[in-house]
């Protein structure tokens, strides 16, 4: 295991390449350096005591990338809000609240009927009762892989099997759920 001073001669070492490294990605000098100091707490907190120090760099290497990629979704999520928002205030109001014009998008859960949520709601019991039904190995990689959003390797490490396994258990479930459904009437 790496003890303090290896983690601290790698962070020190991989510092300004992991600045650089995230300051080209976002063009953005101070993210740059805010993606960089949460990807080194999160080695330290997570991985400093419990890994050697040979495998710091790869694993740095992913948090690095992570927090790019979280950095990018934040800011994609504050721009649609922001869009969103300023598109529903009037131009000559300035105290006006956007929350009071907005009204409920076709399609949407809030403009939906009674009878269109209560059949929504049945065909997700439904759907919960069959993925319930799968063999346990079949339900653990189908939940890993759709629903918690692993990728292959994650879910392989995750169940202790090799990624081969996880596939064939994922078109299984897939399939037999997809049997399932159509038999009690539900189509996509």
């Amino acid at each position: 295991m790496a003890t303090r001073e290896e983690l601290s001669a790698f962070l020190a070492g991989v510092e300004r390449r992991a600045f650089k490294q995230a300051s080209f990605a976002v063009r953005d000098d101070d993210a740059a350096m805010d993606i960089v100091q949460e990807a080194m707490f999160k080695l330290a907190e997570n991985y400093g005591a419990s890994r050697p120090a040979a495998e710091l760099p790869l694993l740095f290497t992913r948090i690095l990338q992570n927090a790019t990629h979280d950095h990018f979704r934040r800011l994609k999520v504050r721009s649609t809000w922001i869009t969103l928002f300023s598109a529903l205030t009037p131009a000559n109001d300035e105290d006006a609240d956007p929350l009071e014009t907005l009204e409920a998008l076709t399609g949407t859960e809030k403009a939906e009927s009674a009878l269109d949520k209560a059949s929504r709601n049945q065909v997700v019991a439904i759907i919960e009762e069959e993925v319930a039904r799968l063999p346990r190995r079949q339900r653990e990689a189908f939940l890993l892989r759709y629903w918690e959003d692993l990728d292959v390797a994650e879910t392989a490490t995750s169940m202790g099997c090799s990624e081969g396994s996880v596939k064939t258990h994922c078109s299984r479930a897939t399939h037999a759920l997809a049997k399932a459904l159509r038999a009690r009437g539900i189509t996509p």
